[in-house]
């Protein structure tokens, strides 16, 4: 049983989910709207102030299905009223980004910059030259994409130098001792 799938999504106001054909399903919020295929095995149903996923059997699959929709749903329902951040630190000498137009272009020790375009839906906001904060409705593509930044240059445990999430502690290890 599905103790994620079984619970009800509760929509703030403002917020609307129609489901089309074949659990095409649309959620409409006061920052924008968010559209998905979903399984049409699957029942979507909007109860007013509520919306439940049914599954018709307890096949595996239809188990598995149950919660990972309901799961996606929630975070359409999340994005589309309240949005989705994700915030970035720099560290290191030297390390530090910057905003071109709609490109992200970083400086993280190599010889060159590396440039990222801002993908369509997402808004990048640089306070400092060291902290990138991302947000969107869409909870993937804010992911997705700090995860790319994220990737141009991994944080090290010696110095704690690159690109880490602002929640993420790394661990940090002892270098080399010298023989006496």
């Amino acid at each position: 049983m599905s103790r994620i799938g079984n619970k009800a999504i509760t929509l703030p106001a403002g917020v609307s989910v129609n489901v089309a054909e074949g659990n095409f399903t649309t959620v409409k919020g006061p920052k924008g709207e968010l559209s998905f295929q979903f399984n049409s095995e699957l029942e979507i149903a909007t109860e007013g102030s509520e919306c439940v996923v049914k599954r018709p059997n307890d096949t595996k699959l239809m188990k598995m299905m149950h919660g990972t929709t309901r799961a996606l749903l929630h975070n359409m329902v999340v994005g589309v009223s309240d949005g989705f951040k994700k915030t970035l630190e720099i560290n290191g000498v030297g390390y530090r980004a910057q905003l071109q137009g709609n490109t992200v272009v970083v400086s993280a020790g190599y010889s060159h910059t590396v440039e990222k375009p801002i993908p369509e839906g997402l808004k990048v906001e640089m306070p400092k030259n060291t902290t990138i904060i991302i947000s969107g409705i869409d909870k993937q593509k804010v992911g997705q994409f700090a995860a790319e930044i994220r990737e141009i240059r991994k944080p090290e445990p010696y110095k704690g130098k690159g690109i880490k999430y602002a929640d993420e502690h790394i661990r940090r290890k002892e270098g080399k001792t010298a023989k006496k």
